[in-house]
């Protein structure tokens, strides 16, 4: 199950664990590398996913299965590989039998729900491109009263420094004595926004929680656990694409 999206051939080799990018390009040049039985002598070779390519007569290997995890991230981790100041991150905290995984997208490191991981670079692009319009969807709980018109004006956009962040759908769900707890959904998701947006207008968070994006749910999925997407779901999903 993979995306059948054009790539360099470069690239290709890299995905497969066989050599870094770099050195995909060097074997390419050394005329060690051919396309469906013809030699290639340039790395702006363009291949896409049943391209038969073999590197020194041999067929490399398949690109591995697509796969999709749902993560329910805690606050207090970052959304990131490594921390220069050594602050705990996702990948710190995931199980040690997970395959290498990337992020889709990110969530700050105040805020908890949703994170999709993937081994598909392919698949996570997708997903966060502005242009699939995916909705994300949240659960925040702000301070105080939150004023009901200027959640109404979310919907038309927000300019903050000249930066336009576009419509949010957001409702009141509760409002309890000194807190309030909203529902707010999405199709960007820029860094920060919705703590931006809602600080803007003078609504100050106390807690963000992300409960879905696009189809997939957090549902009632525990605090730093991990669940996979079932394969015929991702292959019923890029079949769409």
């Amino acid at each position: 199950m993979t995306l059948n999206t054009s790539e360099r051939i470069a690239k290709r080799l890299a995905r497969t664990g066989l050599c870094s990018r770099r050195e995909g390009e060097r074997w390419i040049c050394q005329g060690r590398v051919t396309l469906d039985g013809k030699l290639i002598t340039t790395p702006a070779t363009n291949v896409v996913s049943d391209s038969i390519i073999e590197v020194d007569g041999k067929i490399i290997p398949a690109l591995p299965d697509i796969r999709l995890w749902r993560y329910h991230k805690p606050c207090g981790l970052l959304t990131t590989h490594s921390d220069p100041q050594g602050r705990p991150t996702i990948f710190d905290s995931l199980p040690a039998d997970l395959p290498k995984v990337i992020s889709v997208g990110r969530l700050d490191i105040n805020s908890e729900g949703l994170m999709l991981l993937t081994n598909s670079g392919d698949l996570a692009r997708h997903l966060e491109l502005p242009g699939t319009r995916l909705v994300r969807r949240y659960r925040v709980r702000v301070r105080g009263i939150p004023d009901t018109e200027k959640l109404h004006l979310l919907e038309k956009g927000t300019t903050i420094d000249k930066v336009h962040y576009g419509p949010i759908l957001a409702t009141l769900d509760r409002q309890l004595h000194r807190n309030a707890w909203l529902s707010l959904s999405l199709r960007e998701g820029k860094n920060r926004e919705i703590r931006k947006v809602l600080n803007y207008k003078g609504m100050e968070i106390s807690r963000l929680i992300r409960i879905s994006y696009g189809p997939f749910q957090l549902n009632k999925l525990d605090q730093n656990a991990v669940s996979e997407v079932s394969r015929h779901r991702i292959k019923r999903y890029i079949s769409r694409l």
